[in-house]
């Protein structure tokens, strides 16, 4: 049942994934709930992840291929949901997202290269392994908090 699940939820992503952010967004609201609403459902993922890898939950190598694959997956979706404009409103995202743009495209690269580094470390089903992926990943999230978002 929670491999359809998972499988659903990656189809209707990677489906919303194919709308420009402009399409997507016909305001600036509908932009920030939806990235609030994309970096919920990464922060869920990646914190059951986490809690394996802390051995603060039995370490399920199913688990963390499917919790992985969600992950992963949030990680392409939350930036077209910073589109200019959306820096108003009920958000903790920082102007520094706009205004260094090149900076803030580094820390998605980042990002992206660690999730994929987390991806084959989660296939390789070695507690190691994830343990060093999730380290690696929880430094280029705590990163971007850092410098992107308000407290």
């Amino acid at each position: 049942m929670k491999s359809k699940y998972v499988i659903y939820l990656l189809s209707l992503m990677t489906l919303m994934m194919t709308f420009s952010a402009s399409a997507q967004f016909a305001k600036p609201e509908d932009a920030i709930k939806y990235r609030k609403a994309v970096m919920t459902v990464m922060g869920t993922h990646f914190s059951r992840l986490g809690a394996m890898a802390q051995g603060k939950a039995p370490f399920d190598a199913k688990q963390v291929v499917d919790n992985e694959a969600v992950f992963e997956m949030t990680t392409k979706l939350a930036w077209p949901a910073f589109p200019e404009g959306s820096d108003k409103g009920e958000t903790k995202a920082k102007a520094e997202i706009w205004k260094d743009a090149a900076k803030f495209k580094e820390a998605q690269d980042k990002l992206l290269a660690e999730s994929i580094k987390l991806n084959a470390a989660a296939k390789s089903g070695k507690l190691d392994d994830l343990k060093t992926a999730t380290a690696a990943v929880g430094g280029a999230c705590k990163n971007c908090h850092d410098n992107f978002k308000e407290k």
